[in-house]
């Protein structure tokens, strides 16, 4: 009887044994994922010390070269892809979340930057080399991608006061709309998650800023022209 009992316990031994590793393995591509985020936005920061004399040369040369640190990040996305079992991707998921929201924020701030425009999930996902939908495997997450964009307002408007005191007036028109509309965008999702309904408070607070300075801007007559104003929102 204590043979089996042993037997028993000894299985439970490889499985917890098994179970750390995996997890320690994990965590040690999420580091990585986090170093190569760092990297990415020390060298994005950099766009709030510019003037804007050949200001755009020089935020797309910030992109180019944050664009350079997703080939290490597919990597290690390819790694989790790889150890994670594909029916146990959402009870390992939490190891990953918070840097993949992180690295959708610095993708969707690139995009904006270089295009001007909202970044899909599509191409969010086949820039980090994961997929798009839950049935095809290791994915990108829904609220993963939404809680990135929702960071993204309140860089820009950072930016958009920056770019003021910079001498670019342009910019923050161009900036304010674009926040508009995402806030219009995300006015259309009944959010009933809490951390998604709590960082959409953030994206408000970033309308009305950046209101107030295209509003600023147009009683001081930097604005260079009228249908450049953005619609107030409620």
């Amino acid at each position: 009887m204590s043979d089996k009992i042993s037997e028993i316990f000894a299985s439970f031994q490889n499985y917890l044994r098994n179970e750390e590793e995996l997890c320690e393995e994990i965590r040690t591509i999420t580091r990585n994922l986090n170093k190569s985020a760092e990297d990415i936005l020390m060298i994005l920061q950099n766009i709030h010390n510019e003037n804007n004399t050949e200001e755009n040369i020089i935020v797309s040369q910030y992109c180019a070269t944050s664009r350079e640190h997703f080939k290490e990040i597919q990597v290690n996305y390819a790694r989790l892809a790889e150890i994670v079992p594909n029916d146990q991707y959402y009870r390992f998921h939490d190891k990953w979340r918070v840097v993949t929201q992180k690295l959708c924020f610095l993708i969707s701030l690139i995009i904006y930057l270089e295009i001007n425009v909202l970044v899909t999930k599509e191409t969010v996902a086949e820039i980090l080399g994961v997929k798009n939908n839950r049935q095809d495997g290791f994915h990108l997450d829904l609220e993963d991608y939404l809680m990135g964009l929702l960071e993204l307002p309140a860089e820009l408007s950072r930016f958009a006061v920056n770019s003021v005191t910079n001498g670019d007036y342009d910019r923050p028109v161009e900036i304010a709309r674009f926040v508009v509309n995402l806030n219009i965008g995300f006015k259309l999702l009944n959010l009933k998650n809490d951390s998604l309904r709590k960082r959409y408070d953030g994206l408000k607070y970033a309308v009305k800023k950046l209101e107030e300075v295209v509003y600023d801007l147009s009683i001081r007559g930097l604005k260079l022209s009228p249908n450049q104003n953005t619609q107030k929102t409620e």
